[in-house]
């Protein structure tokens, strides 16, 4: 099913007049933040390649960032968590706890929401989980596309203080080569102790 702005007109059609889709990116790297993204995009919004960001380029990601966080009518916002709460509250917490961020951080806040995967708890306003929701709301895809876009830039500038995991390359995912050089320096600072194979690395170094 393509991707459209069907779920977001089914809520109009209801009486909620913004509708925000939510997604994040980072819950599975052993490294660095995760982030989440919310975007209120416009009644008559189209757009011809947006879908979920896993399945675009990095050139399109990067075009696309642009096109909608430059586009005048376009509401939109990002929330951080980092390495330190991850491993103090869990990376699902750190994720949710991104999405209620990015959510709160819109000027106006949103009526209801359109979530990627399953429903959050507790969450500052309405909202409907859709599971594959990056591949089917254009808002979801829009967020999903930002996070991704904001995240992959903070792991670039992350590689140029910590040179030796190459994470401008894999961005902090569990690679063959990332796992290779984790096990050869053992963890740096923006590794996620709560995660196994950078808490084995870590026991195998002690």
């Amino acid at each position: 099913m393509k991707c459209s702005l069907r779920h977001e007109r089914k809520l109009r059609e209801r009486g909620y007049s913004r509708v925000a889709g939510i997604d994040e990116a980072g819950r599975g790297p052993l490294a660095g933040p995760v982030v989440a993204a919310a975007v209120v995009l416009p009644a008559k919004f189209r757009h011809r390649i947006l879908t979920d960001s896993k399945q675009l380029t990095a050139l399109q990601r990067e075009v696309l960032y642009a096109e909608l966080t430059q586009h005048p009518e376009i509401r939109w916002a990002v929330a951080v968590v980092e390495v330190e709460e991850i491993d103090r509250i869990n990376i699902l917490q750190a994720s949710w706890e991104a999405m209620r961020r990015a959510i709160n951080a819109i000027v106006e806040l949103p009526d209801h929401a359109l979530i990627d995967g399953l429903r959050v708890r507790p969450f500052p306003v309405e909202h409907t989980a859709l599971v594959g929701g990056d591949g089917l709301s254009f808002s979801i895809a829009a967020a999903s596309v930002i996070a991704k876009v904001t995240r992959d830039r903070l792991m670039v500038a992350w590689d140029a203080v910590h040179p030796g995991y190459d994470f401008s390359e894999h961005k902090g995912y569990s690679t063959p080569r990332h796992l290779a050089k984790l096990r050869a320096h053992g963890p740096c600072p923006i590794h996620r102790r709560s995660f196994q194979p950078v808490a084995l690395a870590l026991n195998g170094r002690a």
